[in-house]
């Protein structure tokens, strides 16, 4: 049984239906990407499977638990983590403070995670008490992934977490989400870098609009032929 499981996902905004019955799953070890062209649905999967929108048909299972439509301030108590692509910190608190708000669920937060985040990710410890909108794009990317980890999740979900960072950020967050995996926790990452994203994955996942076109393990995908055509610029 696999900790994620999605099964034909149909959602959408208003009236409109964006997600066509997408099914995906991520093993308690993986790192898994969904990638495709825009308006895919991609972003639209991650925010049904967390809660942000409303699934209209299917079911999403995390460790065999039906969490369809659990609403997404319930989601970290579930054992599940997001990091959205925009806005993803608080500009006017410092690191550690948002660090902290990433633990609201929790009666204290727990100094282990604490440490554990600051051991994933060296630089937010020296700019513990630098207000977050004066970081890099790379350090407020690792500051939202560090705050989504304070609940210790079982699950990570990352909305392109390369999107608006300089090239020699990108290595960087991208040994980051490795990282994350090493140390215990299953990502599900939205990725428009699609080569690097499959080079990092254990598996991915190819949408076109709103259905499933692609699966397989990444470095299978970033081989087969018809994806480097269509989706890597081949």
């Amino acid at each position: 049984m696999s900790l994620l499981q999605a099964r034909d996902v149909v959602s959408g905004y208003g009236a409109a239906e964006i997600v066509h019955g997408v099914s995906l799953d991520v093993d308690y070890d993986e790192i898994v990407c969904i990638i495709g062209p825009n308006g895919a649905g991609k972003s639209t999967v991650m925010k049904a499977i967390f809660g942000l929108i409303d699934v209209w048909s299917g079911t999403v299972r995390l460790d065999g638990k039906d969490i369809t439509d659990t609403p997404p301030e319930e989601m970290p108590q579930m054992g599940v983590g997001y990091v959205p692509q925009t806005e993803n910190v608080f500009p006017n608190l410092t690191a550690r403070e948002n660090l902290e708000m990433g633990a609201y669920v929790l009666d204290d937060v727990p100094k282990e995670s604490l440490e554990e985040v600051y051991e994933l990710f060296p630089v937010l410890r020296g700019r513990s008490d630098q207000r977050a909108g004066s970081m890099s794009g790379g350090q407020q990317q690792m500051l939202a992934m560090g705050r989504a980890l304070m609940t210790d999740p079982s699950l990570l979900l990352i909305d392109e977490p390369s999107a608006g960072l300089a090239p020699e950020l990108v290595e960087e967050v991208f040994d980051k989400i490795e990282g994350v995996n090493d140390a215990g926790t299953a990502v599900l990452m939205v990725e428009q870098n699609a080569r690097e994203a499959l080079r990092r994955s254990d598996r991915g996942y190819v949408l076109e609009a709103g259905e499933n076109r692609f699966e397989g393990a990444g470095e299978e995908l970033l081989q087969n032929e018809e994806v480097e055509e269509l989706y890597l610029g081949g």
